[in-house]
Formats: structure tokens, C-alpha cells, sequence
């Protein structure tokens, strides 16, 4: 059975990524992208379907860290007979894509196993294996080829290779497994020290641009090493996860691919990266997400892949279990095939926050949005599928309504900050129709409260955002009593869930752990109101839930106390850059994107020349 979700690690290459447990045993590994099939599955299946372990034969107790500012996963096994460390790490592309494991000896002696089991095509291949006149093997299947070099000496058994050795203190024993093509010649080696140093030195370099000098830095740059090693360094797109079909609840369906790039993570995730000083990526993350809903405006997706890509069709593997007998396994996401009315909003705001960045777009990206605009204009008082994907009716959800309303505002505002020509009385006006329709049909007068969809009396934790993108200002009594309501029916040990999923007819089995972006949303609608002690309080709370090692996945099981959800998630740490940066400096994220900083800087102005 695959290790319990928090008590993994993630290493990569900005070009695909593998989870390591404490136990030493590597259990996801997709190549050569992130959304590649998986050669080792035991992940979501068992050892069978692939995995790669490196451990003491005896038990040992395990201490664990990244190296400072790195990617880099140092693993400490302590047994009766010595100290052992495993170094587990992924050099930056510049090739084919290589894993190195180092074990070295710190005290004594200690006998270790190597356990590996490679299954191509997510856990179903068995490769032909040869044995290389270095000592090493290759393993080939279809058009896939690893190769392990090693000089421990390796031997067939069941259907995987296993090598015991013992490492004494002082030394180091290498393995490098290396991915290429079998229809090309075997990749040359490389060197693992000088791998080793070029590695820590890069990702040292990248975090030391990091701006935020404040409290919870280690957190946040922690944070922010995520979302690197999730972005696909070719296009500058990031991913939402690394992983496939990590379940929402444990035994449950809601198991999803996570391995794509979500148009509506776009504004808080251009912020963290800005705010954080980070703003060749911020460029680069704007520029893939310009490339890819390039086209139709009405063939405008929810997701795309990594590069772009468009055709996600989901489909079932049947021959893997499920993480700890959570099914189906799905590759691929229908959500592409979604009709969702936020994204046009999403990416309004993006190329506004954009502009008044000074990263400014060619006229034929002004073309693109306007042909979003004319199009959005005919469909805005649609029903559609909402923020969470549901999988069950259509509605016409609050939360939808408003990001359609972002879009016009952010629009008419680029437009008229910029001298854009735009047909400004008419966006104008849609503005003021969507701004109306909301309040009168998605507020419910009896609760005080937004609700989830017109005519619900359900809450959504998705209603938080109304303040934070400036729909409503943050002191206006229904976003208050909308906080209220959400603290009485959303809030379970001091975290959120998005809505009651035995109240609302999703599509789907009801149960899932609090969604952890959420609950920084909270924080942050606490900070905007006032409510600074409850904010960092709330951010409190949030900052003991990462791993060991300071990972967050996208929920957190409030009764069985874990991490639950695709790991590591890329919006839980957008989320918490964006928290912990609104709460320690004047200027953060929420009140940019909400037009408080706009605000304030007037307000102090006028002030100024009055004086």
C-alpha cells in the first residue's frame, strides 16, 4: 500500500517530477513530462505497477529536509548500526531527464536494499531488460528506454531488479536512472557531484530573488520552490498538481488529473509571483495562458495542458487499484469540456494586472480580448458548470456571475487607463446589468447572505472572493454577513470547505476534506474587514498543516487529521504566498486585485493636497 499522502516528497526538473515517501521508496515518476505516463505507479496502484526503493534492510528511524532554498530531498535513516542519508534530486533540464540517488555513509555500517520495479504506461508495461558492460541495465518498451547505472551489483528477481550493498561512513554509493527514447542511442552519463553542485547552486540563485523579507519567510519561499518545480520550464505553464487521482475522500471517486495548467489559478498566481519579485515568470506564466485561449472565443477552455494543449479526453485506468482503493484512476480531464463563465474574468484580469505592471501586450492580444468581450457579451446569463466543475445540473452559480462582471470591469479599466479603443458605453453598461443581477438574484435578503447559485439557500466558500476581486467593498453588509454565514455552515475546526456536498446536487458522492485555498481566502477577507487578530489566527492554523518537509496537498481531512487531494498542489501554495504576503506588508495581493490599494493611494492623495 502506498505511504499516506503527507508523508511524501517531491523532486523534479521543471520538466516532470517524482513523489518520494519517507521510506525511501520513489512511487510516482512521469516521463518525460509531467504529464507523461507514469513508469513508476504504485502511487495511485501497488509496488507492482512501479517503483523505485532505496532503504535500510533494518528498521530506522527517518529525519528528513530539503536543503536550503533547494529542491534537493535529503532522507536520514538511523538504524542500531549507523547513520544513513539518502539524496534524492533531479538536475535542471538540459537533456535528457536524469534522477540521481546518493546514499551515503555518516556513522557505522549499514546494510541497504535497492528495490526497483519499472512498468511503463502507468503501471501495465513489463520492459525488456538487458544487463549494460558497465554493470548497469537498460530497460526498453515501445518507444521508452530508462537506463541505471550503478556500481552495486544487480540481480533479476520476480520481475524486478534488487541490489543489497552496504555503505560505511565516508563513503557515497551512486545510482543514476536516465530516460530516452529506445529508437536513439543510450544518453551519455553525467557526472553526479558536478550535477549535484549545479543543482543547489540554480535553485539557490532562483530563491535569493525573492522580495519578501518578513515573518513565515521560510514558508513562503518553501512556497515558491513549489511552484517552480511545477512549472513547465519549455512554456511557463504551471501545473495545478503533480499527480493524478489523489482522492478528495479516502475510498471516494472524486479523483482527478491534476497534471494541467487551469485558466482560473491565472490572477492569483500573476499576483504571488509579483508580489514575490518573481516577474520573469509572472511574464511567462501571462504569455502561456495568452498562447493557449488564442482562437474562438467560444472554444475558450478551463484547462489546457502544459503546453497548451487542448484535446484532455479522461478516460479509466482499470488496472490499477487507486490510491489506498480510492477509484477509478483517471487520466486526462473532462473538465476541458466544460462551459465555465469565471475564465473570462480570469483573464481580463490578468492582462490588466498585466498592463498596470508595465508588462504590456502587442495590439493583436487587445484583438484577442476584445473578441472575448463580443462574446461574453451574448453569453454571460448562461447557466454553466461553476468554479468547481460539478458534475451535476448546470446552474446560474453567484460566483460565475461575478467573474463575468471582472471581466467587463477589467476590462473598461485597461481601456481607459491605456487609451485602448474599446466600445466602453456598452461594456459599461453589461458591467452595471451583471452588477445588478447578482445583487438582486444571488443575494438572499433572509440569510443575509450571498448563496451559492440563484434560488439556493446554500453557501459557497467561493462567495469569499466577491471582496477580494472587488465586486462588493469589503464593509458592505452583505459581504459581512456573507463571512458570517460562511463561518456558521462552511467552518470545521477552523478550516472551510467549499460547499455541503450532502446539500447540493454536484454529480457526485457527498464528502471531501476542507479545500485549503479557500481558508486562505478567509484569512485574507478577515484581513481586508479588519479582523487582523482572527487573520493571523486562521494563518496559524494553516501554516501547521504542510508536511514535513512544507507541502500542501488541495484538501485537508478535518476528522482523519491528513492531507488529502493531487500533491503537491499548486493553488494551496499560490494561496499561501498571497496570505502570508497580505497580511505582513501594506500592499498585498487582496488589496491590489480588490482596488483597495487603488483606493487608499487616492484617498492619501487627495489628503496630501489638501494638506
Amino acid at each position: 500500500m502506498s505511504s499516506t499522502i503527507e508523508y511524501y516528497a517531491l523532486i523534479g526538473d521543471c520538466e516532470t517530477s517524482a513523489l518520494v515517501a519517507r521510506d525511501g521508496s520513489m512511487d510516482w515518476l512521469c516521463l518525460p513530462r509531467f504529464d507523461s505516463d507514469a513508469c513508476f505507479a504504485a502511487l495511485v496502484g501497488t509496488p507492482d505497477n512501479g517503483r523505485w526503493k532505496l532503504a535500510p534492510v533494518a528498521e530506522a528511524r527517518i529525519k528528513r529536509r530539503y536543503r536550503p532554498g533547494t529542491l534537493i530531498l535529503e532522507t536520514e535513516f538511523r538504524t542500531d548500526d549507523g547513520v544513513v542519508t539518502l539524496i534524492d534530486f533531479m538536475p535542471l533540464r538540459r537533456g535528457n531527464p536524469q534522477i540521481f540517488r546518493i546514499v551515503r555513509g555518516d556513522r557505522g555500517s549499514v546494510r541497504m536494499r535497492m528495490d526497483l520495479v519499472i512498468r511503463f504506461d502507468y503501471g501495465r508495461t513489463v520492459p525488456w531488460v538487458t544487463r549494460r558492460r558497465d554493470g548497469g541495465l537498460l530497460a526498453v518498451a515501445g518507444p521508452h528506454l530508462l537506463c541505471l547505472r550503478t556500481p552495486v551489483t544487480l540481480r533479476g528477481e520476480g520481475l524486478r531488479t534488487v541490489g543489497e550493498f552496504t555503505i560505511e561512513a565516508g563513503k557515497t554509493i551512486r545510482f543514476g536512472l536516465q530516460y530516452g527514447s529506445s529508437f536513439e542511442p543510450v544518453p551519455d552519463p553525467v557526472q553526479w557531484k558536478s550535477a549535484l553542485k549545479t543543482t543547489e547552486s540554480e535553485w539557490c540563485k532562483w530563491i535569493c530573488r525573492c522580495h519578501y523579507r518578513g515573518p513565515n519567510s521560510d514558508m513562503l519561499e518553501r512556497s515558491l520552490i513549489t511552484l517552480k518545480a511545477l512549472t513547465y520550464a519549455p512554456t511557463g505553464g504551471i501545473l495545478a498538481a503533480a499527480t493524478t487521482s489523489l482522492p478528495e475522500e479516502p475510498g471516494g471517486k472524486r479523483n482527478w488529473d491534476y497534471r494541467y495548467c487551469w485558466v482560473r489559478d491565472a490572477t492569483f498566481t500573476l499576483l504571488a509571483l509579483l508580489h514575490a519579485g518573481y516577474h520573469d515568470e509572472a511574464h511567462r506564466w501571462k504569455d502561456w495562458l495568452i498562447r493557449s485561449v488564442a482562437g474562438s472565443a467560444d472554444q475558450f477552455q478551463v484547462v489546457y495542458g502544459v503546453a497548451g494543449e487542448r484535446r484532455l479526453r479522461e478516460w479509466e485506468l482499470p488496472w490499477l487499484a487507486g490510491y489506498q482503493g480510492s477509484r477509478p484512476v483517471r487520466v486526462g480531464n473532462a473538465a476541458s469540456e466544460q462551459f465555465q463563465l469565471d475564465l473570462f474574468g480570469e483573464l481580463a484580469d490578468v492582462l490588466h494586472q498585466a498592463y498596470t505592471r508595465g508588462q504590456r501586450n502587442e495590439k493583436s492580444i487587445h484583438g484577442l480580448q476584445l473578441s472575448l468581450m463580443d462574446h461574453l457579451q451574448h453569453i454571460w446569463n448562461k447557466t454553466d458548470r461553476g468554479i468547481w466543475e460539478v458534475r451535476g445540473p448546470k446552474q446560474h452559480f453567484t460566483h460565475s456571475k461575478v467573474m463575468a462582471w471582472v471581466a467587463f470591469d477589467r476590462a473598461i479599466k485597461t481601456a481607459e487607463q491605456f487609451s485602448l479603443e474599446a466600445p466602453l458605453p456598452a461594456w459599461r453598461a453589461t458591467r452595471q446589468k451583471i452588477h445588478d443581477d447578482v445583487c438582486r438574484l444571488g443575494f438572499d435578503a433572509s440569510l443575509n447572505s450571498f448563496v451559492q447559485f440563484y434560488g439556493s439557500k446554500e453557501t459557497d466558500a467561493s462567495l469569499l472572493l466577491l471582496p477580494l476581486v472587488g465586486f462588493l467593498p469589503p464593509h458592505d453588509p452583505r459581504i459581512r454577513g456573507t463571512i458570517r454565514r460562511i463561518e456558521k455552515t462552511l467552518l470545521n475546526d477552523g478550516l472551510v470547505i467549499r460547499y455541503r456536498t450532502h446539500q447540493v446536487d454536484d454529480g457526485l458522492p457527498a464528502g471531501e476534506g476542507a479545500f485549503l485555498p479557500c481558508s486562505f481566502w478567509l484569512a485574507d477577507n478577515y484581513e481586508l474587514v479588519g479582523r487582523h487578530a482572527d487573520a493571523k489566527k486562521l494563518l496559524k492554523r494553516l501554516l501547521e498543516l504542510p508536511n514535513d518537509v512544507g507541502l500542501l496537498s488541495e484538501e485537508y481531512h478535518i476528522e482523519k487529521k491528513r492531507l488529502v487531494g493531487n500533491f503537491p498542489q499548486a493553488f494551496s501554495h499560490v494561496a499561501m504566498v498571497n496570505t502570508i504576503i497580505n497580511l505582513h506588508t501594506r500592499r498585498g495581493p487582496a488589496h491590489q486585485r480588490s482596488g483597495l490599494h487603488s483606493a487608499l493611494h487616492t484617498k492619501a492623495s487627495r489628503s496630501k493636497s489638501r494638506r
